[in-house]
């Protein structure tokens, strides 16, 4: 038994990663009814009382071999942070993700309510400055993850944390397939976090165009793009994205050179990328940005999460 089964108290050494409004109860519900845990973006509920709704929801849903829990992006541009992670703590859940800034309150708050707490992570200097703070466990997001990826391999920052840290070590980006996940598990990781594969599930809270995309495109497909939040994130490469490229405007190039602005520069990006991706994943539009990740190569159809649950166990 993997030391993230343990933690989670979870069938296998899997979590359901947050995205970005694709996660949601559903999804949740029948990734704890397979034996694996879910993780929801706090931001893909705009107030505390749907987050509250969310939370009671998925206790009531809440299965022996199953785990469920919420990622917190923790810097200055969620400025919902303090009050969600208020509830988190208040309503109760399995763990917390951290993203995006120092997770030292999140951990010394959760903590506190006894939950859990799971840091993103791209390199060895800042696992270690999480692992000092007292996270659980490290989410190791590596190059071949969607959305805001990491710089390094899979097999290379596993060995990296691995030598390096003391807690577990869950990698996150490149698991498409069984083969895939017994790989991570074989180059020492303590679990999984899978995202891409789930988007075309039945239950995501998407377009049909988006699921078929994850179908219809693959790994060769995925592109990195600064247009979304200023920060490289991969989407699919659909005629828009190719139409508006991936590069920042040159205005934004400019202002980002200035330190005073480049935090404000950042925070519109991020506003309007968002909202823009929000479009796309919720209604079908000609301005599709679709975020992915290239293990979306083995999604060859739309199935329900248990389905995918054993296809990447059995």
């Amino acid at each position: 038994m993997s030391k993230l089964n343990q933690l989670l108290n979870i069938k296998y050494p899997i979590i359901q990663a947050p995205m970005f409004l694709v996660s949601n109860t559903a999804m949740v519900i029948e990734a704890m009814k397979s034996g694996i845990a879910g993780c929801i973006p706090a931001l893909n509920y705009r107030t505390l009382p749907e987050l509250k709704s969310a939370i009671h929801e998925l206790k009531a849903a809440k299965v022996e071999g199953g785990s469920f829990g919420f990622n917190l992006i923790v810097n200055k541009s969620n400025i919902k942070y303090k009050e969600q992670l208020r509830v988190l703590c208040e309503e109760g859940c399995d763990f917390i993700i951290t993203s995006l800034g120092s997770p030292e309150e999140t951990i010394n708050q959760a903590h506190k309510a006894g939950i859990k707490v799971f840091c993103d992570v791209t390199d060895l200097k800042f696992a270690q400055k999480v692992e000092a703070l007292g996270a659980d466990a490290i989410i190791a997001v590596n190059n071949e993850a969607g959305g805001h990826r990491g710089e390094i391999s899979p097999k290379d920052l596993i060995d990296l944390l691995k030598s390096n840290c003391n807690i577990p070590i869950i990698s996150a980006g490149g698991v498409g397939t069984k083969a895939d996940l017994d790989k991570m598990l074989a180059y020492g990781a303590d679990g999984v976090s899978i995202g891409s594969p789930f988007i075309a599930s039945v239950e995501a809270g998407v377009t049909e165009e988006y699921k078929q995309a994850c179908v219809d495109y693959g790994a060769d497909d995925i592109v990195m793009t600064q247009r979304i939040s200023g920060t490289p994130c991969t989407v699919i490469n659909t005629p828009y994205v190719q139409k508006i490229g991936t590069k920042e405007s040159w205005l934004e190039s400019v202002l980002n050179k200035n330190k005073k602005l480049k935090k404000w520069v950042k925070m519109i990006r991020f506003s309007i990328g968002m909202k823009a991706t929000e479009k796309a994943a919720k209604e079908a539009t000609y301005k599709t940005v679709w975020v992915a990740g290239p293990s979306i190569e083995y999604t060859t159809q739309i199935l329900p999460v248990r389905t995918i649950v054993q296809n990447l166990t059995v």
